[in-house]
């Protein structure tokens, strides 16, 4: 706890210091909230009822309460609104995966502020603090989690041929996915984008893609990519075409945050710009959540090889 505690305090001073004030919201939301936000996050399969029958669930992240938080609380605050998080949250897991049903999260959420301001500046941020906390060998996968599902929408790929693709794409079944590309009624060259894409990996020259349906997201992430490059933190990052996230509230730009000590990912984020919206006035969002825990097994490990 010590260390969990010395950590915490290097990633909320950086956090602080940028301007980013903490919040805490109730461990249980109602069902019907998390279900507005994104019906995958309704509670993480752990729910109970209050004395008027209605359905509480434990969260499963912070970026929903937030938004119902930033909805109710600062409906007439003037943005941008700046807030970071260090709360419990909940998730079902497999038995024996290894992976805890509760776990610490750390993050941000930057509120009002566009794209790709507001991208660069969480991501920025993300990687301070992880340097800050003492890590360094992490690297920042950094792609469009809206893409592939705009390019199969611009395909009129039907609606229900969509979710098992997207399902496919999010676990890193890319064997599942050609299968299902090639069920597809598209034309060869559609076929193959589809296909190729998700393996699109590495530096800046991916984003040389000349394909139409993909330009205004490769746009958005050279703009990302140059304003990361002003901050000094644009050399720990990797683009990755196929990056989805499996919560379905992102609209734009995500991320994670690998390191080689953490089978997992350490966290991740990403834009959300409709989820705000839905519990009151419609704000651009964007913002990232860390497994403090994780992290702290990456720190250990690097201490540990120094």
């Amino acid at each position: 706890m010590r260390e969990l505690r010395a950590l915490q305090a290097r990633l909320h001073g950086v956090w602080s210091e940028a301007g980013y004030g903490e919040v805490w919201t109730p461990t249980l939301e109602y069902e019907e909230v998390l279900r507005r936000g994104d019906a995958r996050a309704a509670g993480a399969g752990f729910r109970t009822f209050d004395d008027h029958g209605n359905v509480l669930a434990l969260r499963s992240d912070m970026t929903i309460p937030i938004a119902r938080l930033v909805s109710n609380r600062y409906a007439h605050v003037k943005p941008p609104i700046r807030l970071t998080y260090f709360s419990h949250a909940y998730r079902m897991v497999k038995v024996r995966s290894g992976q805890p049903r509760e776990f610490l999260q750390g993050g941000l959420e930057l509120i009002g502020v566009p794209a790709p301001e507001g991208d660069a500046e969480v991501i920025a941020l993300t990687l301070e603090g992880l340097i800050a906390a003492g890590l360094g060998r992490h690297r920042l996968g950094l792609g469009d989690g809206a893409l592939y599902g705009r390019l199969l929408a611009e395909l009129e790929v039907p609606e229900a041929q969509r979710e098992p693709l997207l399902e496919a794409l999010a676990r890193r079944d890319l064997v599942e996915l050609g299968v299902r590309v090639e069920r597809l009624n598209v034309s060869p060259a559609a076929r193959d984008l589809l296909e190729r894409l998700p393996r699109l990996r590495g530096g800046r020259e991916v984003l040389g893609q000349p394909d139409a349906p993909l330009a205004g997201a490769m746009d958005n992430l050279r703009a990302v990519y140059e304003l990361l490059a002003e901050r000094g933190v644009a050399d720990r990052v990797i683009f990755d075409l196929g990056l989805v996230r499996e919560l379905g509230y992102y609209t734009g730009m995500v991320f994670e945050v690998y390191d080689p000590a953490v089978g997992f990912a350490v966290g991740g984020g990403g834009r959300y710009d409709e989820l705000i919206g839905r519990f009151g006035r419609p704000l651009p969002a964007c913002g990232v959540g860390l497994d403090i825990h994780r992290v702290h097994v990456a720190q250990l490990e690097e201490e540990r090889q120094t």
